[in-house]
C-alpha cells in the first residue's frame, strides 16, 4: 500500500489546515484582534483619566518594547518548531508536556474571556445606537447573539474570507484615526504641538501602574501569528515577519493616536475632558476636528472594529482547539477540517456554541454588558495573557539552551530574558491594580481586593491546574497516548 493509500496518513491529512496566507493577511488578522479604534476610543481615554494622565501615550511605546523583546524569542521558536499551537506548543517543547497542557488551558481562558468581553460591549453599543437613532429598545444580549451568529458563519468558512473582511474593516478604522491625527497636526492642536507625553515627569505621574495595565491589554492578539502557521505561505519566513510587523505597527499606531488625543485637547485640559465622559472623548475629538461627518463615521467604525475583534479571536480560538484536538487533549472530532472550506469547522461550531451559552448565562444573571461582562473578563484576559507570555519566554530560553539548535544569544537568551522581566513586572502591576479594573472596593469605596477580584483571579489559577490534572490523567490512564504527545507538544 502506498503512502497515499495509507488510511492513517489520509486521515491525518484531512485534519491538517491548508492555505496561502501572506504576511499582510496574517497581520490584518491579529491586528484586528487588538481592535485599534476600540482601543483608541475606549482604553486610551481611560488610561489618560485613571492612569498617568498626559504621559499615558508613552506607555504604549514602553509596552511595545517589552512585547517586541518577547516577540524575538517567539519568532526564533517558529523557525525551529514547525507546529501551529503557538504558546502551548512552545511551552511544551521548553518546559515539558504537562506545562504545555497547562499553557493550552490558560490560553483558552485568555482568548475566550476577551472574546466574550467584546461580545458584551458590542451588544451594548448596538443597543445604544439603535435606541438613540432608531428608538428601538432591545436587550443588549440579543444583539450579541446576532453578532455571534455572523462571526460563526465567517469562522465556519475558509479563512481567506475572514481575512478579507478584517482587511477592509482594519484599513477603515486605522484610516479615520490617522486622518484625525493629521487634522490635529495641521491645526496645531489646542495648545500647540509638543512632546509633553514623553517627558519623564509626566510618564511617572499619577498611576503609571494602571496606565501600563491598560496599555499592555491593548496589544492582546498580536502573539497569535503562530496559530496560523499551517495556513501561511512559507511559514518559517511569514510568521516571524508578521509577528514583528504586528508588534511594531500596533505600538507606533497606538502611541501616535494617543499623542494626537492629548494634543487635540492640550496637555493642560485633556484629563478634564476625559473625566467628562471617557467613552465619548474620541467622538467629541472627531466632531471638533473633522465635523459631524467624522463623528458619525467613527461611531459606525467603532462597531465594525469590535466585530473585527471578535471575528479575529474566534479564528484564533478555533485554531487553538484544533491544535489541542490533534494533540489528543480535546475530542478527536474537534480537529476535523471541512472538505471544501478547509476550515476547522467543528472547532468553529464549538466556539460559537460556547459564546452563545455564556451570553445567555450573563443575560439570565442580568449582568451589565460593560461594567460587568466587558470589564471583568478583560481583566482576566490581561492577567492570563501576561503570565502566558512570561512562561513562553522561559520556555524559549530552556529549549534553545537544551537543544543548541540556535546559537544566536540575543534571539534565544538575552531578548527573551528581558521580555520575561518586563512581563513579570507588568503582571505584578496588573494584579496589584486588578480591583481598579473590575471595580472592586472596600467599605469606604476605595479600590480593594474583595470576593469578585479573588474569584476572577482564581480562574487564572484553576485553568492551568486543569491542564496539569489532564496531563496526569493521560499519563496514568493512557501512557501510550501520553508518550505520543512528544510529537505534538514536546520534544
Amino acid at each position: 500500500m502506498t503512502q497515499l493509500e495509507d488510511p492513517v496518513v489520509a486521515a491525518s491529512s484531512k485534519r491538517m489546515l491548508r492555505g496561502s496566507l501572506g504576511v499582510t493577511a496574517i497581520v490584518f488578522m491579529v491586528v484586528a484582534a487588538a481592535a485599534p479604534l476600540t482601543v483608541v476610543g475606549g482604553a486610551a481615554p481611560l488610561g489618560i483619566l485613571l492612569g498617568n494622565g498626559v504621559g499615558f501615550p508613552a506607555l504604549y511605546a514602553v509596552s511595545a518594547v517589552i512585547l517586541l523583546l518577547f516577540a524575538v524569542g517567539l519568532a526564533a521558536m517558529t523557525r525551529h518548531v514547525p507546529k501551529p499551537g503557538a504558546f502551548f506548543t512552545y511551552v511544551g517543547y521548553g518546559l515539558g508536556r504537562s506545562s504545555g497542557l497547562a499553557a493550552a488551558w490558560i490560553a483558552m481562558l485568555a482568548y475566550t474571556t476577551i472574546q466574550i468581553a467584546v461580545y458584551g460591549y458590542i451588544g451594548y453599543i448596538l443597543g445604544y445606537t439603535a435606541d438613540t437613532y432608531l428608538h428601538v429598545n432591545v436587550p443588549w444580549w440579543l444583539y450579541s447573539l446576532v453578532v455571534i451568529g455572523l462571526v460563526g458563519v465567517l469562522g465556519y468558512r475558509h479563512i481567506d474570507l475572514s481575512s478579507k473582511v478584517l482587511a477592509v474593516v482594519l484599513v477603515a478604522e486605522v484610516g479615520i484615526v490617522l486622518v484625525l491625527v493629521a487634522a490635529v497636526v495641521v491645526q496645531g492642536g489646542a495648545q500647540g504641538l509638543s512632546l509633553a507625553p514623553f517627558q519623564p515627569a509626566n510618564v511617572v505621574s499619577g498611576s503609571p501602574g494602571v496606565g501600563l495595565m491598560m496599555a499592555i491589554a491593548a496589544f492582546i492578539g498580536f502573539e497569535a501569528t503562530a496559530i496560523f502557521r499551517d495556513e501561511a505561505r512559507q511559514p518559517h519566513k511569514t510568521i516571524p515577519r508578521a509577528t514583528y510587523t504586528a508588534v511594531i505597527g500596533i505600538g507606533v499606531f497606538y502611541t501616535l493616536a494617543a499623542w494626537g488625543l492629548v494634543m487635540a485637547w492640550g496637555p493642560d485640559h485633556v484629563v478634564a475632558e476625559a473625566a467628562k465622559d471617557p467613552g465619548s472623548l474620541i467622538l467629541r475629538t472627531m466632531a471638533a476636528y473633522l465635523g459631524t461627518a467624522g463623528e458619525v463615521i467613527t461611531n459606525v467604525l467603532l462597531i465594525t472594529s469590535m466585530f473585527a475583534c471578535v471575528l479575529s479571536f474566534h479564528n484564533v480560538i478555533t485554531r487553538y482547539q484544533h491544535s489541542m484536538s490533534n494533540a489528543g487533549v480535546l475530542p478527536e472530532r474537534v480537529g476535523s477540517v471541512h472538505h471544501r472550506h478547509l476550515s476547522p469547522h467543528v472547532s468553529s461550531l464549538v466556539q460559537t456554541v460556547t459564546a452563545v451559552l455564556l451570553t445567555i448565562v450573563f443575560a439570565v444573571l442580568q449582568l451589565d454588558p460593560v461594567l460587568a461582562v466587558f470589564t471583568w473578563f478583560s481583566g482576566v484576559a490581561t492577567v492570563a495573557i501576561a503570565l502566558l507570555m512570561a512562561a513562553t519566554s522561559v520556555a524559549v530560553i530552556i529549549y534553545f539552551r537544551r537543544t543548541e539548535k540556535d546559537a544566536r544569544l540575543w534571539n534565544t537568551v538575552i531578548a527573551p530574558a528581558l521580555g520575561f522581566v518586563g512581563l513579570i513586572l507588568s503582571t505584578v502591576l496588573i494584579v496589584a491594580n486588578f480591583p481598579v479594573m473590575v471595580g472592586d472596593t472596600d467599605a469606604k469605596g476605595d479600590p480593594a481586593f474583595g470576593p469578585l477580584s479573588w474569584f476572577l483571579l482564581l480562574l487564572v489559577v484553576v485553568f492551568p491546574v486543569i491542564g496539569y490534572v489532564q496531563a496526569w490523567w493521560i499519563r496514568t490512564r493512557r501512557p501510550a497516548a501520553y508518550a505520543k504527545l512528544i510529537d505534538t507538544i514536546a520534544a
